[in-house]
């Protein structure tokens, strides 16, 4: 294949090749791959995932055996990568910011006559910059489109070429001015016709962000994303403790090399839990909730996808982004956790093999990019999956034939099409709580309304002991849960180990369906709300509301939940509190029974409660102890 430059007049440097690429990847370790998208089993970057990556980028950039070596690429990927360097010029480039810094950044230029479209995408949160991705850009680019992909400032591992110079501005102002830079310079280098931008996780905040501030992006793909980052970390008092120090171990070194003075005291602040009003003010400047005006004005076209059990970037603060949106948009929420329904689609496996959540997120840009009439224009702004309405079959050992206690999807999850968010929930249930729930017995919940008694659902009171963790948890770890759901594999609970010692339950009878139900007992659809009495011994108590969804062995599997830490309490006062769980589409089917526990801890979270201490839940004739729940 001929060698031409990178750019005839533009700036682009050799790429110096990834450490530890000598080997090339044969057929069965790149198959191994399909499906299992980002994660390790320990929540970090599956190693497996950077190697595919570094090594499509060697090949890519430099070739596969051209010179004469080993291929690095088993025929088919080798033949992809060979189509992709016959429709566009890779290149590697260092972009300087507004202020010096150089930015690693990586482009795809179409040979053919253009002008072209451009897409954008900055690189998500991982040491490994922007490399981790490249399969996505030859999915663009064999689209038609200029690809300019570039690692936010600060995020790498030192010595790694994909690895951005700078501190990590955590999708602060230098990020903003950042992705307008590499706008100018793809308005020097590659002169397209338009120019989107397209992002997962911390690409996807910078994305929003950079539209809102730089009319010049005409449309924003934002995958497994926050709206506003302040209630992402710390909502409801609710520090998300888990999420932030998975976060800082994914920078690619130590908090006071990769973030300034001012950011790594707001980060140690957080993890102390001191000055949390600063917390919150830091994280709304980095909102795109907190600029809707701008990218309202700038009418910018926002595609979101997230999932329903999203550990990093809870889905009801996303919702009120989405609601603040007056501009052409679309909301997708899966099954799953952080990047598990794109993550497969980002990195690629098997040419050929389709991602249905990256399909519709190229398919947006090709409507607002392009202007092809593909079917965008008439979908509606929601559609959702609801939870585990898969069907699995078992995975059989390839030795013995015997199950391996796994299972795989053979019938994909329904998906349900809204024309807004608001028509999502269209009733409500209100369920009482009860207090008969002596000597470690559950309460019961009861359908409000004129066939329960007040003295039923009032009036009562029931205690447990704080500080201990039970297991009622919402995952086992993050990402790692979410992503086997997304498998079919949802975590299985066996609620009759919760330990009422430490908390509290309610539980429905069997339910039954009902007319207008169809074949589900009931549809939850939107989010439910909670309201309890609470004080403690303590000053401070800890409480997390988990809704289960329990079969007639007593197994269950998590609807939602969501955490409330309530301050400032002394031992003779009630307080009453009312907070929203989580957003869920989950379908209880016909004999099952809804079940409410809550807890005072979980290790997602940094919560309030004081180990050994009593808390005591009750119901105030004044304000009645109930669950709703949205239904659709």
């Amino acid at each position: 294949m001929p060698q031409d430059k990178p750019f005839a007049h533009g700036p682009s440097e050799e790429f110096p090749g990834f450490p530890g690429i000598t080997a090339g990847l044969t057929a069965a370790e790149t198959s191994r791959l399909t499906g299992r998208g980002l994660w390790a089993a320990d929540g970090t970057v599956d190693p497996d995932v950077v190697r595919l990556a570094q090594t499509l980028t060697s090949a890519l950039l430099n070739g596969d055996g051209d010179d004469g070596s080993e291929p690095l690429l088993p025929a088919e990927l080798a033949a992809h990568i060979e189509e992709v360097r016959g429709l566009a010029l890779p290149a590697y480039h260092r972009i300087e910011a507004t202020d010096g810094i150089r930015l690693s950044a990586f482009s795809l230029r179409q040979r053919g006559p253009g002008p072209h479209p451009l897409v954008v995408v900055p690189a998500g949160w991982t040491p490994f910059g922007w490399p981790l991705f490249l399969w996505s850009y030859l999915a663009l680019a064999r689209r038609g489109y200029h690809v300019l992909a570039y690692t936010p400032r600060g995020l790498g591992i030192p010595g790694l070429p994909s690895t951005s110079e700078g501190f990590v501005d955590v999708a602060g102002p230098h990020d903003w001015a950042d992705g307008s830079a590499v706008i100018d310079f793809a308005t020097d280098h590659l002169a397209p016709s338009v120019i989107g931008f397209l992002g997962e996780s911390y690409g996807s905040g910078i994305s929003q962000l950079v539209a809102a501030h730089d009319d010049r992006v005409a449309a924003v793909v934002a995958l497994s994303t926050w709206g506003n980052l302040a209630t992402s970390l710390y909502d409801h008092d609710t520090r998300h403790l888990a999420a932030v120090k998975a976060l800082l171990a994914l920078t690619g070194g130590p908090p006071e090399t990769k973030f300034d003075a001012l950011n790594q005291e707001v980060l140690a602040d957080f993890l102390a839990d001191r000055n949390l009003d600063r917390i919150v003010e830091w994280g709304r400047l980095r909102a795109p909730e907190s600029y809707l005006h701008l990218t309202n004005d700038n009418e910018t076209p926002t595609f979101f996808s997230n999932t329903w059990h999203e550990g990093l970037f809870a889905v009801n603060q996303l919702l009120e982004t989405f609601e603040g949106l007056e501009v052409p948009k679309r909301l997708n929420l899966w099954i799953g956790d952080h990047a598990a329904p794109e993550g497969p689609g980002l990195i690629g496996t098997e040419p050929g093999r389709a991602n249905l959540p990256m399909a519709e997120a190229y398919a947006w840009l090709d409507h607002h990019l392009k202007g092809e009439r593909n079917g965008v224009e008439d979908w509606d702004q929601v559609c959702g999956q609801v939870m585990f309405t898969y069907v699995t079959e078992p995975v059989p050992d390839p030795g013995t034939g015997e199950p391996t206690g796994e299972n795989r999807i053979v019938e994909e999850a329904l998906r349900e099409h809204r024309a807004d968010w608001s028509r999502v929930t269209t009733g409500v249930e209100v369920l009482g709580l009860t207090g008969d729930g002596a000597a470690g017995t559950d309460g019961r919940l009861l359908p409000a309304g004129e066939t329960t008694a007040p003295s039923e659902v009032t009036g009562w009171r029931r205690a447990f002991l704080a500080g201990v963790d039970t297991e009622a948890t919402v995952m086992d770890g993050l990402m790692k849960t979410g992503q086997a759901e997304r498998a079919g594999n949802p975590k299985t609970y066996d609620t009759r180990k919760i330990d009422r010692r430490h908390a509290l339950a309610w539980i429905t009878a069997p339910l039954t369906a009902r007319q207008g139900e169809g074949t589900a007992a009931r549809r939850i659809r939107g989010i439910p709300r909670l309201r309890l009495t609470v004080r403690s011994t303590a000053a401070s108590a800890g409480l997390v509301a988990h809704l289960f969804d329990v079969a007639e062995d007593d197994s269950a599997r998590i609807v939602t939940h969501e955490p409330l830490n309530v301050y400032g309490l002394t031992p003779d006062e009630d307080r009453t509190v009312t907070w929203r769980l989580q957003a869920a589409a989950y379908d209880i089917a016909p004999g099952h029974r809804l079940m409410l526990v809550v807890d005072s801890k979980d290790p997602l979270y940094g919560d309030a409660s004081v180990t050994w201490t009593q808390t005591v839940v009750s119901s105030a004739e004044d304000a009645p102890a109930f669950l709703e729940l949205p239904l659709g």
